[in-house]
């Protein structure tokens, strides 16, 4: 079977838009009511090594989900390499891959609902393999030839669309839909038997307690395929659609929409050329004549863009700057990538020479996008700033912007060979502030530069070459000087905890908050409680008065490991004076 390209003709570059500026729609965010609407995609890595990514960095930062690879068996390959499509040609529908076992699938989905992290599937439910030796086996060992999976599938569960073997003419939707994609065997997802395979593989999913799914190839087949295998899917899963929007091309995305959100191309395509040869100002409109916003899926790049001259982290501070703006940009729903280093576009991931998945280990072979300081605290930046409009955007004209979001941030972007300084007008409230993208909270205050908002919303920075600035409302990290207390205010409320929560010999409970002084919720700067009343768990704290937060119990082991208590997030509200009592039990 050749290999190329999985969307040959598909990635198709968009025309500028010139159209009046209107503001920008938001998805809904799939972690549901705490905010965390980012999904981070960790391309090809191993279940034990997402539940423990999901414990120390993803549910600490914010991100509400993971895309993971496809779960199911799939080819092997090792006379090319094992390389990384081997996981887009299914076998069977067991949970047997080289990211690992069902029962270490099950734990990962587990830890990471535990962190607060949701977990999206990659969902092959198109086709299957392509045309292998007889002597090709599936990652779990099962045999299988191009239209004959044992006790699976056979002949008749496929199109034989006649014409030809692969899609040939992307202006016939018939094709589209009956003929293969690169010698993929193309299911019969209109017929009931195909049909009950994939739901009972999705329900199996769904029983382990994933979130929803990537309709992997959906442009392949008819929406009402993919809207009755829908319609019999337990509980609510979210799904997002891969349909490649092409230019006049008879099978559009928006013929999806029913079906769950889509995933559109074209903003990272738009996004991409702005900032590697562009000007970013033309990005005021950035969404306008896409997919509605409230049901799109987006980002810079993802496995297969990567490898078809999009942006990527071969691009460097670009690349970084490109995903600050996607986060600070309130379109759709982000998905930041995170891959493994490659010069061949077929490598799989970091393995030994039998293919198995080396353990992750950033920099060795992982390039772990998702934890570089600047795009991990730009998640914290979208969950503050949740839905506010656009407001206040300044441009120089090419490459420097700067724009609020509402009352809540305010993020400057410089892809400029010259430094930037200036006075920014801002909605937010008098203080100073954390630059984010370049620092963030803890204790108070912040690891990184500062600006400080005046009265009337105003502050003069310096972001330099190359580089962003990003402050928001729960970044700051202290107040403009204002009149003295009457004698009846108060500077703190003392707040009495008490939480019943069961622990090993060697755990201990901390209660960290979307405040400063919880430690906006990075776990490292949270606050400890005591033992002496086991199980139930005591601290006093103080807290500033007339002030809504969030909170949650979280366990740290003795060598660091994380365990967060699930959604959603507690909330409460200190009085003006006098004290809070907090009464939980751990859930």
């Amino acid at each position: 079977m050749r290999r190329i390209p999985r969307w040959p003709a598909a990635l198709v570059l968009l025309a500028a838009l010139v159209v009046p500026i209107r503001e920008a729609a938001t998805a809904a965010p799939p972690s549901g009511s705490d905010g965390r609407s980012v999904i981070v995609q960790l391309f090809e890595w191993k279940w034990t090594d997402i539940a423990a990514e999901c414990t120390n960095v993803l549910g600490p930062k914010g991100y509400g989900g993971v895309q993971i690879s496809p779960p199911q068996e799939n080819i092997v390959l090792p006379q090319r390499g094992y390389p990384w499509w081997q996981r887009y040609q299914a076998i069977s529908y067991q949970l047997e891959s080289r990211s690992g076992t069902r029962a270490q699938f099950a734990a990962m989905v587990q830890a990471c609902h535990s962190a607060g992290v949701k977990i999206y599937a990659d969902a092959v439910i198109n086709h299957t393999a392509g045309t292998w030796p007889t002597d090709t086996r599936g990652s779990a060992g099962s045999p299988f030839t191009h239209y004959n999976y044992p006790g699976i599938y056979q002949t008749q569960d496929f199109h034989h669309c006649g014409r030809n073997d692969d899609i040939a003419n992307w202006n016939d939707a018939w094709e589209v839909h009956n003929c293969e994609l690169v010698d993929l065997a193309d299911l019969a997802t209109e017929t009931e038997y195909v049909r009950n395979r994939l739901v009972a593989y999705l329900n199996d999913l769904i029983s382990l307690g994933v979130d929803g799914f990537r309709i992997d190839a959906a442009k392949h087949m008819p929406p009402g395929d993919i809207a009755a295998i829908k319609s019999r899917l337990n509980g609510n899963p979210y799904l997002y659609q891969e349909v490649v929007y092409g230019a006049g091309e008879p099978v559009q995305p928006s013929q999806y929409r029913g079906n769950g959100d889509l995933i559109e191309f074209r903003y990272g395509q738009q996004l991409g050329a702005a900032f590697r040869n562009g000007s970013l100002a033309s990005l005021q409109n950035l969404g306008n004549g896409f997919e509605p916003g409230d049901s799109s899926v987006v980002f810079v790049d993802n496995h297969d863009t990567q490898r078809a001259g999009a942006l990527t982290y071969k691009d460097g501070a670009v690349y970084t700057l490109a995903n600050v703006f996607q986060l600070a940009w309130p379109f759709g729903t982000p998905v930041v990538m995170s891959s493994f280093s490659f010069t061949d576009n077929e490598a799989g991931p970091p393995s030994s020479s039998d293919g198995r998945t080396n353990d992750v280990t950033c920099g060795s072979g992982w390039v772990c996008e998702h934890r570089q300081g600047a795009i991990a605290n730009m998640v914290g930046f979208r969950n503050a700033v949740g839905s506010a409009a656009v407001s206040n955007w300044w441009t120089n004209g090419s490459n420097q912007v700067g724009f609020a979001r509402g009352d809540r941030g305010y993020v400057v972007v410089n892809r400029d060979s010259a430094a930037l300084s200036r006075t920014f007008q801002t909605s937010l409230a008098a203080g100073t502030y954390c630059d984010v993208t370049r620092g963030e909270v803890r204790d108070g205050a912040c690891t990184g530069p500062t600006v400080t908002v005046d009265g009337d919303g105003r502050f003069t920075a310096t972001v330099p070459a190359m580089s962003s600035l990003a402050i928001h409302h729960l970044a700051k990290v202290s107040s403009s000087p204002s009149p003295s207390p009457s004698p009846t205010a108060s500077a703190s409320v003392a707040v009495n905890v008490n939480a019943t929560v069961t622990t090993w010999y060697g755990q201990d409970v901390y209660l960290v908050g979307s405040i400063p002084a919880l430690g906006s919720w990075n776990p490292a700067n949270a606050k400890p409680l005591s033992s002496a009343s086991y199980p139930v768990w005591k601290a006093t704290l103080e807290l500033p008065p007339s002030t809504s937060f969030q909170y949650k119990y979280v366990k740290k082991a003795p060598d660091g490991t994380i365990t967060w208590e699930s959604d959603p997030n507690r909330a409460a509200t200190t009085p003006a004076g006098g004290t809070l009592a907090l009464t939980d039990t751990w859930r």
